[in-house]
């Protein structure tokens, strides 16, 4: 395993991380939560990434009483805050009342003082931008964080929040980036990058399809991941023939290269300086070794350049919001 330096802070991660959205919410059993994030200390991932909102807190709960018994620095952990956590319309977003009392109720589930990165899952466009900005180096003068990031932030918010706090709070964004999702690429790399922001990629595998293992004119497998997923802006953007059909041609690709598609995949991820970790999901211990072997492959331009021909125009390369997030800006 590899590992890059996290924008302008002085964490480590490692190149492949494991995620706990899908998975370590509910969708699996305590024993193989516990089973995968093992297999993850074992393949030299060391970098955790979770959110309150994750089986309402579920997923930070399963992973509080797992990563307790291991040394506080033998781990990097990044969760998150904005999504809803009940039925109270004041319980979500960024107010800083918000902020003060959702970090509390993480650490407290995640079972330590402090997480190593605090993320705004989306940007809140409700709350003046200073007020947010305030709560979050609140968090980090408090000892509650190390450091912040952002998800799925638009580059004019971007931009907003770094004239506002300077170039020192953020040092993350978190978008979705695949090959079949290269938007990020157009105009938040370049941005981020000139301010000490490093990506932290998730969905790199394009919710699973970039395993292989959906087939053109096929319906999506009943209980698979892309089905009961709600993270694709659109599934005909994703999942529609013409896309699998590019993703079939890449299997000969990565076969010839001695490489399995996903393998192929996170390593097109990886090329990327301005990517530091790629965020990954694991129901079993063998998916884990299987995405961490991935960190230190080196793709060489005359398979670059047969991945672009295979893809053809099957990537979505234009700015397209996630779910959740939201444009406008509100300033004090």
């Amino acid at each position: 395993m590899r590992y890059r330096k996290l924008g302008s802070s002085d964490l480590e991660v490692s190149e492949i991380s494991l995620g706990s959205w899908l998975t370590y919410s509910g969708g699996i059993e305590a024993d193989k939560t516990r089973a995968c994030t093992e297999a993850a200390f074992d393949a030299g991932i060391t970098f955790f990434d979770t959110a309150n909102v994750y089986g309402q807190g579920a997923a930070e709960t399963a992973w509080g009483e797992i990563l307790s018994t291991r040394p506080r620095d033998s781990y990097v952990l990044a969760t998150k805050v904005y999504f809803p956590m009940s039925d109270d319309p004041a319980d979500q977003g960024l107010s800083p009342q918000q902020i003060a009392r959702q970090i509390d109720a993480s650490l407290t589930r995640l079972k330590t003082d402090y997480v190593d990165l605090y993320q705004a899952h989306r940007f809140d466009p409700s709350v003046p931008l200073e007020d947010t900005v305030e709560a979050f180096r609140q968090v980090v003068e408090q000892g509650k964080a190390r450091y912040i990031g952002f998800s799925e932030w638009t580059p004019e918010q971007v931009q907003a929040a770094i004239d506002v706090a300077g170039p020192d709070l953020f040092v993350s964004s978190q978008p979705q980036y695949s090959m079949l999702w290269q938007a990020p690429e157009a105009e938040i790399f370049g941005l981020c990058a000139a301010n000490g922001i490093s990506q932290i990629v998730w969905s790199p595998l394009a919710q699973g399809v970039l395993t292989g293992k959906y087939k053109p004119g096929q319906p999506v497998p009943e209980g698979s991941r892309f089905a009961s997923a709600d993270m694709a802006v659109s599934q005909d953007l994703v999942y529609s023939d013409s896309t699998l059909e590019a993703v079939q041609r890449l299997v000969p690709i990565a076969e010839e290269a001695g490489m399995s598609l996903p393998t192929l995949a996170l390593a097109w991820i990886l090329r990327r300086t301005e990517v530091a970790s790629a965020i990954t999901g694991a129901s079993r211990p063998e998916q884990v070794h299987a995405n961490a072997a991935a960190s230190g492959v080196e793709l060489p331009e005359d398979l670059l350049t047969a991945i672009d021909q295979a893809l053809g125009d099957a990537p979505v390369k234009e700015p397209v919001l996630a779910p959740g997030a939201q444009t406008g800006i509100t300033r004090r």
